[in-house]
């Protein structure tokens, strides 16, 4: 006799539809799991086998196969738990095979028959729903989790016993109801703003057009000048997500985890800060079966890297990729996964070693060469990816003790959105292409049109200071986003003057 039970398995941060199939025979007691099952799927045997006993349900007695298909497709995690057993016992508990065909499942089994929450309910709620299953039963702690997905009823349960008496319609529960625009609304809110900032008007107006324009951007100054407080705050200025951007967003910290009863849903735009000792599997993802790694975790976010130059070279040259691209795609033995990782690359360093070089009040202990030779941790490459280099001084008492209210986020925003909305007016129909940074070169040409005194300026600068090819086309991207916060149809010399003034580095870091 043969039972199917319908799961998902975990592929990147999407799910595919797992279909199990158990098969009583004769012979000696034994249960065979085939179909590429990692370490956890095989012990789950024994869970199985407990849980069942402990509810107070029988098993075959001979030699039982579960198969796990597709057969070629590796399957990880104890979620299997669940759809196993019931696959186990559902002809001998008389589930109707109807029931089982309109359902997906997964839940980690306890020894008692207890359900426990696995990862990446949501991507598997999502795959449901596409593969048209009426509903999805999961473990009662993590219903709230996979509600926010419309089209499939939820069910949560407590325990293996109440699963099998829902299916057999011995008992009624309630679906979870969708509540992913409850979550939005009571979620999308930040406890920081910029009006905390004092003073730093430069770098503030450089982080409003890095936002306006998707640009990414490095802030170089002394410790102690507010990098890291502006950095944090920067998220607070950038258009408020979609509900789409938050389910999308949602799905990733799923899949890897990092959602609980109390935070089940990302409404805020993520903002990830990893220690510069990160492996490059940690910054871009990876692992035996690769996951995602920070850059996809600050997808429609920021990734923000202090310390720059302390990152190991090799760490921060494989960010090249997914800078331009929006995407990372890893390889390994298990597979070939792509993970969104589209997000506004945020750096902060220090000017020298000691942090002092240029600071009219404290002297730097660095030699030229130990500048030099810090500076040059980081690539020119990598460097020129980054669109906008501004710098950040020491605020002076006088501003610190100010009591003059400085603008807030929400002021800020509605700038940023503004020009947003120019931006998806100007590139509708573009399917990669949503912001100025993502312009290709044939858009360049066609939006970033400069008249004579436009380009004569920016040609001087191309000569004087040995700009390369792509520095180019990033300060007419930034000169692009410059004018539409102006309102300007036409990029005009104060536009170019000033993009070109946000490539601070690239005048004086091989110096």
């Amino acid at each position: 006799m043969i039972a199917r039970t319908y799961s998902a398995t975990l592929v990147g941060v999407d799910a595919l539809e797992v279909e199990i199939e158990s098969h009583d025979g004769g012979g000696t007691p034994k249960m065979f799991i085939v179909g590429l099952p990692d370490a956890s799927v095989k012990e789950s045997r024994e869970r199985v086998t407990a849980a069942i006993s402990s509810c107070g349900f029988a098993m075959n007695d001979g030699t039982t196969t579960v198969n796990l298909a597709p057969a070629d497709l590796k399957k990880e995690g104890p979620g299997f738990d669940l759809p196993i057993a019931i696959s186990l016992i559902a002809h001998r508990v008389k589930v109707p095979i109807q029931a089982l065909a309109e359902t997906a499942m997964i839940g980690e089994l306890a020894l008692n028959g207890e359900l426990r929450p696995v990862r990446g309910l949501l991507a598997v709620a999502l795959e449901a729903r596409r593969k048209g299953r009426k509903r999805l039963i999961v473990p009662k702690r993590a219903a709230i989790e996979a509600s926010v997905v419309a089209g499939i009823d939820i069910i949560g349960c407590s325990n293996l016993r109440e699963v099998v008496d829902f299916l057999k319609g011995e008992i009624e529960l309630a679906p979870e109801p969708c509540r992913a625009a409850e979550f939005f609304a009571a979620s999308e809110h930040y406890d920081i703003d910029f009006a905390d900032v004092k003073g730093q008007g430069h770098a503030k107006r450089a982080i409003e057009v890095a936002v306006a324009g998707g640009h990414n951007l490095l802030m170089v100054g002394p410790p102690g000048t507010g990098k890291s407080m502006i950095a944090k705050r920067i998220c607070t200025i950038m258009p408020k997500m979609t509900e789409g951007e938050a389910i999308e967003t949602t799905k990733i910290h799923s899949a890897s985890g990092m959602l609980s009863e109390s935070r089940a849903f990302v409404a805020t735009r993520p903002f990830r800060s990893p220690h510069h000792t990160i492996s490059d599997a940690g910054l871009l993802g990876g692992g035996t079966n690769p996951g995602p790694g920070e850059i996809s975790l600050a997808h429609n976010g920021v990734l923000f890297l202090d310390e720059l130059p302390e990152f190991r070279r090799s760490t921060l040259e494989v960010l090249r990729q997914p800078l331009e691209d929006g995407r990372v795609t890893i390889s390994r033995a298990a597979g070939t996964m792509t993970f969104p990782a589209s997000a506004l690359l945020v750096a902060a360093m220090n000017p020298c070693q000691c942090g002092f070089y240029g600071d009219p009040k404290r002297a730097c202990r660095c030699t030229s060469t130990m500048i030099q030779r810090y500076r040059q941790r980081i690539s020119g490459p990598l460097l020129d990816r980054i669109d906008l280099h501004v710098d950040v001084p020491l605020v002076d008492y006088k501003a610190l003790s100010s009591t003059a209210t400085e603008e807030s986020s929400e002021a800020i925003r509605q700038r940023v959105e503004r020009v947003r909305e120019v931006q998806a007016e100007r590139f509708k129909g573009q399917k990669s292409t949503h912001t100025n940074s993502g312009m290709t070169p044939r858009l360049i040409k066609k939006h970033c049109e400069l008249d004579s005194e436009c380009a004569g300026l920016l040609e001087h600068a191309m000569s004087e200071m040995n700009f390369s090819a792509r520095a180019h086309d990033r300060i007419l991207k930034v000169a692009r986003t410059l004018a539409d916060l102006k309102g300007g149809e036409r990029i005009d010399p104060d536009s170019v003057l000033e993009a070109i003034g946000y490539r601070t580095l690239d005048r004086n870091l091989w110096t």
